[in-house]
C-alpha cells in the first residue's frame, strides 16, 4: 500500500526522492479518508517554502484538507493534469496522483521523514 522506496510525513505526505528533488504527493490513507477528491489547489512553480510551511489544499466531497511542505526547498513542477482530473489522486495516490516537484534546500531533513513501515505503523495507531 505504500511504496518502500519512498518517505513519508506525519501530516501524511509522501516524497519519491531523486537526489535533491523530490515528487510529493499525499498517501493512499490521506486520500481514503478524504474520500472523492474534486479539487486540487496548487502552488505556483517558483515559489520557495519551508518544512511544514502549508502549500494547498485537497478539496473533497466530503472536507478540505491542508497539505504541508514535508521538506524545504522551491517548487520546480506542478502536477497540471489534476486540474481537470483531480481524482487522479484517489485512483493513484502513489503514482499519477503527485502534487508537485520540489527542489529540496536542506537534504538532512529526508531524515525526518519515516520509512514505509514506520508509516504503516503510525497510520495504524493513529486510526486505534
Amino acid at each position: 500500500m505504500y511504496p518502500d522506496a519512498y518517505r513519508y510525513s506525519k501530516e501524511h505526505e509522501w516524497l519519491a526522492v531523486d537526489g535533491d528533488t523530490v515528487t510529493v504527493g499525499i498517501t493512499h490513507h490521506a486520500q481514503d479518508q478524504l474520500g472523492d477528491i474534486v479539487y486540487v489547489d496548487l502552488p505556483e512553480v517558483g515559489s520557495e517554502f519551508e518544512a511544514g510551511d502549508e502549500f494547498g489544499s485537497v478539496e473533497s466531497v466530503k472536507a478540505v484538507a491542508e497539505v504541508y511542505m514535508p521538506v524545504s526547498g522551491e517548487v520546480l513542477e506542478v502536477n497540471e493534469g489534476l486540474e481537470d482530473n483531480p481524482e487522479l489522486v484517489n485512483s493513484s495516490p502513489h503514482e499519477d496522483g503527485w502534487i508537485l516537484k520540489l527542489k529540496m534546500s536542506d537534504t538532512s531533513q529526508l531524515d525526518e521523514m519515516m520509512d514505509a513501515g514506520a508509516y504503516a505503523t503510525f497510520v495504524k495507531q493513529e486510526t486505534e
